[in-house]
């Protein structure tokens, strides 16, 4: 029978770097994924640039039901760190907005970055490898595999959670977890378009604006997109990861307050033209139009008092809307919830059930925002728990 010192189940972010990292003090170390190739998220991920981290990722980004639980990885781990090793790979990068970094080519090249990585150390990938049980006894983890058992004194979880199943992903690390007496929270897409009865907003797909969407929990300043199905963009993105269905969403199409004293201003100059017209300046013509029926946007500008300005303004401002559903896993960038942290060590990524037995990335309850921060959970964590299998 093959025997390992670790083996990782997962080739996505978290279980390349972790090998990587892993095998650094000669530990024999094999990765394994029943996919055809490695990295696949990196790849699709940021439009084929791989959003890789944020320049601003601090605690605050992330979601779990134990909200200090992520706090040591990060630190440990910061991004600064993760920027430094792609720095010394020569990957050119570009900030966007709000501290987003991506490759100013390819994200291949990140792949091509984490696979150099472990095959410097020695690891071993091997792919289109299921795993059809997993047991364990007084030597450690056995796993069978379609060439035959192997065995390991460290087993690591990297399969991520139920986000983009046509991609391959599955639960398999909750049904893990669970055989080893972990708990696990409840499992919901995030990052997710929100959907709407009856094509709601068909007649606006394709049509974006600023804007603040927020509920009583949170708000995002950021892009709002329509679609045949109903809201996307990054401010719904972020806002789905604290909704639940039966709640309302609220739309302020005037984040910056700004409009009420510019409408009055137009009216001094433009008075004779059509409101619609004026508003349009400002707001997308198909959003105005969609609008006008429901808020009664009729007359000239001239004709709207201040009051009526503030009434018109005051509803632009608070759009309540409540969605029916989301587009659900298939298009959800991540899975909210995940493997219990009050199970696991917050230093090391390690089972307080189970020694040897870790869990990395999307699988554990920690959810960051739109933005890099999954990426960089990755690598916080996935480092986390390496350094504490090279260490021992």
């Amino acid at each position: 029978m093959e025997t390992w010192d670790t083996i990782i189940i997962g080739a996505g972010a978290a279980g390349l770097f972790c090998a990587g990292q892993a095998a650094q003090t000669g530990k024999r170390t094999l990765l394994i994924d029943h996919a055809k190739r490695p990295g696949e998220k990196i790849r699709i991920a940021g439009g084929g640039r791989c959003n890789f981290t944020n320049m601003h990722a601090e605690p605050g980004n992330f979601i779990g039901q134990n909200p200090h639980f992520h706090k040591s990885a990060l630190a440990r781990y910061t991004q600064w760190d993760f920027i430094a090793l792609v720095d010394a790979y020569g990957i050119a990068w570009h900030e966007k907005t709000l501290g987003q970094l991506f490759c100013d080519q390819k994200a291949t090249q990140i792949v091509d970055m984490l696979l150099t990585e472990l095959e410097k150390t020695g690891a071993e990938l091997r792919l289109n490898t299921s795993v059809s049980d997993i047991s364990h006894g007084p030597d450690g983890f056995r796993l069978s595999l379609p060439t035959g058992p192997v065995q390991a004194r460290n087993l690591v979880m990297a399969t991520g959670g139920k986000s983009i199943p046509k991609m391959g992903a599955t639960g398999f690390a909750y049904d893990l977890a669970r055989q080893f007496g972990h708990e696990i929270t409840e499992t919901r897409p995030a990052l997710v378009p929100l959907t709407f009865p009856e094509a709601r907003f068909a007649p606006l797909a394709g049509v974006s604006a600023p804007a603040r969407v927020s509920n009583d929990r949170t708000s995002f300043d950021e892009a709002l997109l329509f679609t045949h199905r109903g809201l996307s963009g990054p401010s719904i993105l972020q806002i789905s990861s604290y909704w639940r269905e039966g709640e309302a969403i609220r739309v302020n199409l005037d984040p910056e307050a700004t409009l009420f004293d510019t409408l009055r201003s137009q009216r001094q100059s433009e008075g004779r033209r059509n409101l619609t017209t004026e508003l349009a300046r400002h707001l997308p013509a198909r959003l105005v139009d969609f609008l006008a029926p429901e808020l009664g946007l009729t007359g000239n500008l001239a004709d709207q008092s201040d009051a009526r300005l503030r009434e018109i303004v005051d509803a632009l401002s608070a759009w309540e809307l409540t969605p029916n559903g989301s587009e659900g896993y298939r298009t959800a960038e991540v899975t909210l919830g995940g493997v219990d942290t009050d199970g696991l060590d917050s230093k090391t990524m390690m089972s307080k059930h189970l020694p040897g037995l870790y869990f990395i990335g999307e699988c554990v309850d920690v959810t960051g925002w739109l933005g890099g921060f999954n990426f960089q959970w990755a690598w916080s964590s996935a480092h986390a728990a390496a350094r504490h299998i090279a260490a021992s």
